[in-house]
């Protein structure tokens, strides 16, 4: 078979399970958007909750890390890998032990990311402002939309910490969830 017939063949085999399982997406997608807006009304346990999310991934990631370290302790980079997993576990503890504190480190990590995001889309979109035409302003509009929100966390902290992972999880699992009702309500017409 040729590339073009495999993705062909592929996409119609996606359709046709998406189609049959409509309604597993549909029941996804409104538990989503549920979730999220629990975390949005209530964004300072959301943000707790997700920190000791946060804290059991990387606790069970690190063991899991200096574990297979351990296991193939005879390949390169050993005493990395090893530093690694320790960080990781470490991390986790704290997150768990703290995660008040950690909700705080979180919201600065976050308020750094979307001003760093922010800066590199506006330069990204100045630089691409001829080949893009109309579209690069949009671009720009999303940098800039980065640049306030990242003000509003850190001009804001430490309060902005009881809202700011919270209320963003909430958005991210209301949009999600919309996308899956989206998808599931197309599949069951098709």
């Amino acid at each position: 078979m040729t590339l073009p017939q495999d993705i062909t063949n592929l996409q119609s085999k996606m359709s046709a399970a998406v189609r049959e399982h409509w309604k597993a997406f549909l029941f996804e997608g409104i538990l989503l958007v549920i979730l999220g807006l629990a975390a949005m009304i209530a964004p300072l346990i959301a943000g707790l909750a997700f920190t000791i999310f946060l804290g059991w991934m990387f606790l069970i990631s690190g063991v899991a890390g200096l574990v297979m370290t351990f296991w193939a302790r005879q390949m390169p980079g050993f005493w990395w890998s090893l530093l690694s997993a320790v960080l990781a576990v470490g991390a986790g503890i704290i997150l768990l032990a703290r995660p008040a504190q950690g909700v705080l480190t979180l919201t600065i990590v976050i308020g750094a990311y979307f001003l760093a995001e922010g800066v590199a889309t506006i330069m990204y979109a100045l630089e691409h402002r001829r080949e893009l035409s109309e579209r690069w302003s949009w671009m720009l509009f999303s940098g800039v939309l980065d640049i306030l929100i990242s003000a509003m966390i850190i001009t804001g902290l430490p309060g902005s910490a009881e809202w700011a992972i919270g209320l963003l999880v909430g958005i991210n699992l209301v949009f999600g969830g919309a996308s899956l009702i989206g998808m599931a309500a197309a599949a069951r017409k098709g």
